[in-house]
């Protein structure tokens, strides 16, 4: 019997706040994952080779290989410079709380800017949202829709969706309102909505840190954050960037210890779900987390309270405004099915979604896969999110950017891991993979 306790408590996962630090074999998880991923990549790369049409064109990321270094690159890669070295500054700095989360916004901000300048200058902070024929993929190409008014715009939403631009058909109409609401019709004020709000994320991430772990990792994994190359490349260019702060907001609620916090972050989550059905993956992330910290008890009572969120929000929208969540999901569904993910096959992006997603964490997906390997809560808390996400299916490619809303976890997971030694160096690698890729791909976001 005494063998066998010894064995139980050799695969104890350590408790929230402990250190959780990698055993001596923390190096093999790490290892076995970067294989995976760089015989995803080369499998793919055998596959465009043999003229498979997937499309994807860099397979397994969604990037397209187009080089263009101008004057623009110059100072984009000053600029980024000079945000690595505030960045270093900033993480030894004594500032209070509050003004290093505000040092983190105004980071953020500029660091994503900055890198966004490389390929054609301020014109890529907004250009995605133009729209103009054969690019009509994003959200104010589908204003016209509801020019006839928010109300029978929600309630034919279901019925609208076949026809709607592919961003907006495949998400619930939140977005679609907030922009009306606010009534923004011009691409740099949809930029400017999508990267101020997105810039938050970091803040934020800082805050989820601190209530969890201490300051030291807060600072860290929020750093890490600013300069992993998913955010640098995707924040200041897609709507998903936002997604991340209300996932954000919504896990920061869930995981606190006040009753009136954890009811805002239920709230939180169902506001989230009506700009991207994918956010409630957060709030299963939250739930695991806090069932290693508190117990199965409050996990499930936290999760009932978010049941119960959901079901009053969309049952108040169903009778206020006609909007039907199930009938909405199932045309989604639809499009889905019926549309790009048709030529994507599920053998491959069963391995090659989670494979984009690490191979733009870049040296972050290492440092994460050490904290999984050391059974460290969050890390396996992501990881089951991702396997979760992955087997369903409905992420074929894409991940880079459509997994945005996870990355500030897996910074979280990483930090758990970080050695204090290696993170100049790593904060650097990760600008540094960030500033190539954007000089020599064109990423679409």
């Amino acid at each position: 019997m005494s063998s066998v306790r010894k064995r139980l408590n050799a695969i104890r996962i350590p408790a929230l706040g402990e250190e959780a630090m990698p055993p001596p074999s923390g190096n093999l998880v790490p290892g076995i994952i970067a294989f995976g991923t760089l015989a995803t990549l080369v499998v793919g790369q055998i596959a465009l080779a043999m003229g498979v049409n997937w499309r994807a064109e860099t397979l397994p990321l969604f990037i397209i290989f187009d080089p263009v270094l101008a004057g623009w690159a110059l100072l984009a890669g000053a600029a980024l410079a000079g945000t690595v070295f505030l960045g270093f500054r900033l993480w030894r700095s004594s500032l209070s709380t509050g003004w290093f989360a505000l040092a983190l916004f105004g980071l953020t901000l500029f660091g994503r800017l900055a890198l966004n300048l490389a390929r054609n200058g301020p014109v890529d902070w907004y250009e995605v949202y133009v729209t103009r024929p054969g690019h009509d993929f994003e959200y104010l190409a589908a204003l016209p829709y509801v020019k006839s008014g928010l109300g029978p715009f929600l309630d034919n939403f279901a019925s609208l969706v076949p026809t709607l631009p592919a961003h907006p058909a495949g998400h619930p109409p939140g977005l679609l309102v907030l922009v009306d609401w606010l009534g923004i019709t011009s691409p740099e004020a949809m930029a400017a909505l999508t990267i101020g709000v997105g810039a938050l994320a970091t803040p934020l991430l800082y805050a989820l840190g601190r209530q969890l772990f201490d300051e030291a990792t807060a600072r860290v994994a929020s750093l890490l954050f600013v300069f992993v190359p998913t955010s640098l490349l995707y924040g200041a260019t897609s709507a998903d960037a936002m997604f991340v702060t209300l996932a954000l907001v919504a896990v920061v609620g869930l995981l606190s210890k006040r009753r009136l916090a954890l009811i805002g972050g239920a709230v939180a989550l169902a506001l989230a779900s009506f700009f991207s059905y994918a956010l409630l993956a957060a709030g299963g992330w939250a739930g695991l987390v806090r069932w290693r910290r508190d117990g199965f008890k409050s996990m499930l009572a936290a999760a009932l309270l978010c049941a119960g969120a959901l079901i009053l929000f969309y049952s108040a929208l169903a009778l206020f405004s006609g909007f039907n969540v199930l009938a909405a999901i199932e045309a989604t569904n639809h499009r889905y099915h019926d549309g790009i993910a048709n030529v994507r096959p599920y053998a491959y992006w069963v391995f090659g979604s989670p494979a984009a997603f690490l191979i733009m964490l870049g040296p972050v997906a290492w440092f994460a896969a050490r904290s999984l390997a050391s059974r460290e809560i969050t890390a396996l808390a992501l990881t089951s999110i991702i396997v979760v996400t992955t087997l369903i299916g409905y992420t074929k490619a894409e991940t880079e950017r459509i997994w945005l809303f996870l990355v500030p976890l897996a910074c979280l997971a990483a930090a758990r891991a970080l050695p204090e030694r290696a993170v100049k160096p790593v904060l650097i690698a990760l600008t540094a993979q960030a500033f190539v890729i954007e000089i020599l791909y064109a990423t679409r976001w």
